[in-house]
């Protein structure tokens, strides 16, 4: 996961804005803002859950190809997209229990959750902070603690500054949806400081019971190490053919993948998420 990165303006750029099928929009009042969503497709409730910079239009195709077959439920959180911001800093607990909220306030009591990258952190939080919530969840590029972000990563966090996206094209995107288009560099201040936000959740991720699908590109922000390590921590890396049923949770990693290219990659994101979602596993050799 990129918690925000000047990396993410290529990916703003190379992510054309997907026609949703037939989406409805609506904004619903929670914590103070205005959160727009989209709801889309017919079947078991799935909230996704954005990166930073990004909207529901920037996520791409994936959104609606997962509501072939799931009810999806797209939101834009603080800052983003239509929904407005708020004198509030963007941290991930805050940014979960918004999610809360906002299932709250649409009559959820339980969903499934996609997450990517800003947006995985805080699936993440949220199953952690608010497990009655979350059934299955999806993170694609996240990152427990921040030692698992990649050492250019960390070395590269203090030199942000809101000038690095002044006049980008991510900044152009972003006003083209913004309910006030003079905020940009308010929000960038805000999405830099949570680059800088502590992230030590290793014993919150250990009591876990919620089935956890990690999705990571084989050159994402966070290092493969931590994603085994992630797994690991939810159950994942023991031998299967046993005669024991695999663990819920499950690990995939995307071949020649940056991080901004894990999500311009919607079919194979929907080969992983489905069966997971669904329950399946492959059948093993001689049926074992």
């Amino acid at each position: 996961m990129i918690r925000a990165t000047i990396a993410t303006a290529t990916l703003l750029m190379a992510t054309a804005a997907f026609a949703q099928s037939e989406p409805s929009g609506s904004t619903v009042e929670v914590n103070g803002m205005q959160m727009y969503y989209e709801i889309s497709g017919e079947g078991d409730p799935l909230v996704v859950l954005h990166g930073a910079y990004m909207n529901i239009p920037t996520m791409g195709e994936i959104i609606p190809m997962l509501a072939d077959t799931h009810k999806v439920y797209a939101l834009e959180m603080q800052g983003h997209g239509r929904t407005n911001d708020i004198d509030r800093p963007i941290t991930y607990p805050n940014l979960a229990d918004d999610v809360a909220a906002f299932m709250d306030e649409v009559g959820l009591e339980q969903a499934d959750v996609f997450g990517y990258s800003m947006g995985a952190a805080a699936g993440l939080q949220l199953a952690i902070r608010h497990p009655e919530k979350v059934d299955q969840l999806v993170a694609a590029s996240v990152a427990y603690d921040e030692s698992g972000w990649q050492p250019a990563f960390r070395d590269f966090i203090p030199q942000m500054n809101p000038d690095m996206f002044a006049g980008s094209p991510m900044e152009a995107e972003w006003k083209k949806l913004a309910p006030n288009p003079d905020g940009f560099r308010a929000l960038a201040e805000k999405l830099i400081a949570l680059e800088k936000e502590p992230m030590a959740w290793e014993a919150d991720v250990k009591t876990l019971k919620t089935p956890v699908l990690i999705i990571a590109g084989d050159a994402d922000v966070s290092t493969l190490e931590h994603n085994v390590a992630l797994f690991r921590l939810l159950g994942g890396g023991v031998m299967g053919d046993m005669g024991e049923p695999l663990p819920a949770s499950r690990l995939a990693i995307l071949p020649a993948t940056s991080h901004t290219a894990v999500i311009n990659q919607p079919d194979l994101l929907r080969a992983f998420i489905e069966p997971f979602l669904k329950g399946e596993t492959p059948a093993g050799f001689m049926g074992m």
